[in-house]
């Protein structure tokens, strides 16, 4: 994202200056929680080293951490519309660090029971942060006049690259996990404190953007354009309760599982799934991994011209149908390279589905906040459910036939993916897109 000029016709605005800065804080942002979450992630052997944990005790650790985010992740919207999603962001990269930092020294100290409670604060910590980020890389993307929440996401991506090679470097030069992990997650909340100071203020009017937004501006029930883009002061229980009763914002959730759980399941599984489906070695599964990571990057990296030109819901159904392709081919090829090849196209077809799933929830910036938490729980409980329950059937009928099983999700997302649609202006004109 070097300028994040304009896209569409040479009328349009230029994007102003401060929602370009903003940009560049909400990447950085970004860009941290990636190179924080891969740190932890590369560092799992030593923590299954130092406590001496069988694989199924990992698995049930692990899934400590990701209780702690479905706990939160459902009042991050209340959270953050009463305190602005600046502070949330810093109060809980703050909590990440406690939580993830003290589960490092616990392991240090062989205190098991300690370490599910840092990873439970941990996770916490990160699920109320990475929804806040969403929602201000929404209201960016507002400002901007533009898609630019895939970008967002593939700087995520780009910064678990670059955590886990920093991570494979402090393995080489023999750092211990609790000082390698303290030192990357101490960095991050200075990163993400001093990016912050450039997030777009809650209520600045942003009118010269949503005149040029291509995919259809505002909410119909905002009667005055200069306070369409005002989010509600704060919201209460019953404003969190209400939000999960509304049919689009659910159906958008159902769009945003598929895509999660088709991402998460070849997180977890492709590499498995290579190596026991073809008889390869390991490298040949780590490639297989590669490319889904790759194809995802490069897809949110350059799918956003796409997104301005179609429309949300077209590049929704032109996603859906490359992941049943691309599951299909990689299930059912009897050869290595064309399952490789499926994998490549199953990865830009997960790649999509989460950035439109936040955009799509943000479009009423008065409630975005709750809607992006409701989206965001959604979509989360099946990133790291999901994929467990599929290893489960995996013992059954093999890797590469049980995550066949990710068809019906992603058909379910195809035929509701019509609830992305923008919301439109009253009395404006249709998106000049084929949402329209």
């Amino acid at each position: 994202m070097s300028s994040v000029p304009p896209a569409g016709p040479a009328s349009r605005p230029a994007p102003p200056r401060h929602a370009v800065r903003a940009a560049w804080a909400v990447s950085a942002v970004f860009v941290v929680a990636g190179v924080g979450t891969a740190t932890w992630a590369a560092r799992i052997p030593a923590v299954r080293d130092g406590l001496g944990f069988s694989e199924a005790q990992m698995g049930v650790l692990l899934l400590t951490g990701a209780v702690g985010s479905m706990v939160a992740l459902p009042l991050s919207g209340m959270i953050a519309s009463r305190i602005g999603a600046g502070v949330t962001c810093v109060a809980f990269a703050a909590l990440h660090l406690v939580g993830y930092g003290g589960a490092a020294l616990a392991v240090g100290a062989d205190q098991p029971m300690l370490v599910r409670l840092g990873l439970f604060v941990g996770g916490m910590g990160i699920g109320v942060w990475d929804a806040a980020m969403n929602l201000e890389g929404a209201v960016v993307e507002q400002r901007l006049g533009r898609s630019v929440m895939p970008r967002f996401h593939a700087a995520f991506s780009l910064g678990t690259v670059g955590g886990a090679g920093l991570a494979a470097l402090a393995v080489h030069a023999g750092l211990s996990l609790p000082v390698h992990l303290l030192a990357v997650l101490a960095a991050d909340l200075l990163v993400v404190a001093a990016a912050v100071r450039f997030f777009e203020p809650a209520g600045r009017d942003a009118p010269a953007a949503d005149a040029g937004r291509p995919d259809g501006a505002r909410d119909d029930t905002a009667a005055d354009p200069a306070t369409a883009v005002e989010p509600a002061p704060g919201h209460s229980w019953r404003d969190t309760l209400a939000t999960w009763r509304e049919s689009r914002t659910l159906l958008i959730g159902l769009v945003v599982l598929a895509a999660a759980l088709t991402e998460g399941a070849a997180n977890d599984w492709v590499g498995l799934a290579v190596v026991d489906g073809f008889g390869a070695g390991e490298a040949a599964g780590a490639i297989g991994l590669a490319v889904f990571l790759c194809a995802m990057t490069l897809t949110r990296l350059a799918g956003t011209a796409l997104i301005d030109r179609l429309g949300r819901v077209a590049v929704l159904r032109l996603s859906g149908a490359a992941a049943l392709v691309g599951v299909g081919l990689f299930a059912l090829s009897p050869v290595l390279w064309v399952a490789l090849v499926g994998v490549g196209i199953w990865g830009a077809g997960a790649a999509l589905g989460f950035p439109l799933g936040m955009s799509a929830a943000s479009d009423d910036p008065r409630r975005a906040a709750l809607r992006v938490s409701v989206v965001s729980t959604v979509g989360y409980s099946a990133f790291f459910v999901g994929p467990a329950l599929i290893g489960f059937l995996a013992e059954h009928v093999g890797y590469r036939d049980a995550l066949l099983v990710l068809a019906l999700p992603v058909a379910v997302g195809l035929a509701v993916a019509g609830a992305a649609r923008p919301l439109r202006p009253a009395g404006g004109p249709a998106p000049r897109t084929l949402d329209a």
